[in-house]
């Protein structure tokens, strides 16, 4: 086998943008226990956007994969810019056939990714990947091929916001009106996945019942596919909510959900972020469910779920219910998620030693 060289590492996640944040513990790992000289990370452009100032990664290029990469086409286009860069060493926890073929047709002499990966055979090492694991775990634990294990790694997700970038959040909420010491709660209605979505008339009671209850200001994020969604909790609300939809893009999206004491969110990319900020998370769990990995991975959130024996109905949700019946969306009250809020807007901050590192309490209704 080809010794192992630090000098000029890839590490490959082109999943969805939740995915990639829940890669940050793996990227800062390796950063921190090996003698890595560059450290590159080949994703999605969306993820780009949103990790472009990480202090870990030193260069991110990015695979289209969905538009101008797509395609037997496309990996072999981003194949080739990966082999410009002489890279010394790629790992990934990314399973698919198209990301190992990639790795290796950039001819990288040392390549590491899961056993249970469909290419698994173009890898020289490979981990095994235990999937009743949390995601940040299972990523972590590519570097058994190096002697450790993920209880042995520093697990919490980090993203840094950078001063520069804070300032012009802040001044953007300003000229919302919302103050510095408002209390400010953030509020995602959307997801990729429709069967994911908590409703958005669930949405719009909740946001009426915390800005009588508490007197706070509410801010909805989302991106420009959830436009609707949003503009559909707004108008159910009348209006009680601002919208930071097209104010704001993804490389300031954690700087704004920074500013919230908590943020209530369904199961998407946004909880993970606003896990990284420390910020506590009410996470509102319709189709998946914890048991698939991708609960917020922190003590200082709660995960409101209906107990359905149909869920999960599929691992990412589904376009549509199966069933037709849409009950793990419609049995979820406001009430329920409202308590939730209420029980995370009672303390600052949960014990500094948690009984169960990671992971967060869990609310079935």
């Amino acid at each position: 086998m080809v010794p192992v060289r630090w000098d000029n590492v890839l590490i490959l996640q082109t999943s969805f943008l939740g995915d990639t944040v829940l890669t940050l513990p793996l990227i800062c790992e390796v950063r921190r226990r090996f003698p890595v000289k560059k450290l590159t990370l080949l994703c999605q452009p969306v993820s780009r956007e949103l990790l472009l100032d990480h202090p870990a990664i030193d260069e991110i290029i990015t695979d289209d994969k969905k538009n101008s990469d797509r395609g037997w086409r496309g990996v072999y286009r981003t194949a080739a810019r990966i082999k410009e860069r002489s890279f010394t060493l790629a790992l990934t926890p990314h399973k698919s056939l198209r990301s190992a073929l990639i790795l290796y047709l950039a001819a990288i002499p040392h390549r590491v990714g899961f056993r249970q990966s469909r290419g698994w055979f173009f890898y020289q090492q490979r981990p095994e990947r235990n999937p009743e694991l949390h995601d940040v775990e299972r990523n972590l634990s590519v570097l058994q091929a190096f002697g450790l294990r993920p209880e042995q790694c520093q697990r919490a997700i980090d993203l840094p916001v950078s001063s520069e970038i804070q300032k012009r959040v802040d001044e953007k909420l300003l000229k919302l009106g919302v103050l510095e010491n408002d209390l400010i709660i953030g509020v995602s209605p959307g997801s990729v996945w429709p069967t994911k979505r908590w409703s958005a008339a669930g949405f719009a009671a909740l946001i009426q019942m915390l800005q009588q209850r508490f007197a706070c200001r509410v801010l909805l994020f989302g991106g420009a596919d959830d436009s609707a969604v949003v503009e559909d909790v707004q108008r159910r609300c009348g209006g009680a909510a601002a919208s930071m939809v097209g104010l704001i893009g993804l490389r300031e999206l954690a700087a704004a959900i920074n500013r919230c004491r908590i943020f209530i969110t369904n199961d998407s990319a946004p909880m993970h972020i606003a896990v990284a900020r420390r910020v506590p998370t009410v996470a509102v769990f319709c189709a998946t469910t914890p048991g698939l990995g991708f609960y917020p991975y922190t003590h200082e959130a709660i995960v409101v779920q209906r107990d359905l024996s149909c869920r999960p109905c599929a691992s990412h949700g589904g376009r549509r219910c199966p069933l037709g019946t849409e009950d793990c969306i419609r049995q979820i009250s406001p009430d329920a998620v409202l308590r939730a809020a209420e029980k995370l807007l009672a303390i600052d901050r949960y014990s500094k030693s948690p009984r169960v590192p990671f992971e967060p309490e869990f609310m079935t209704v």
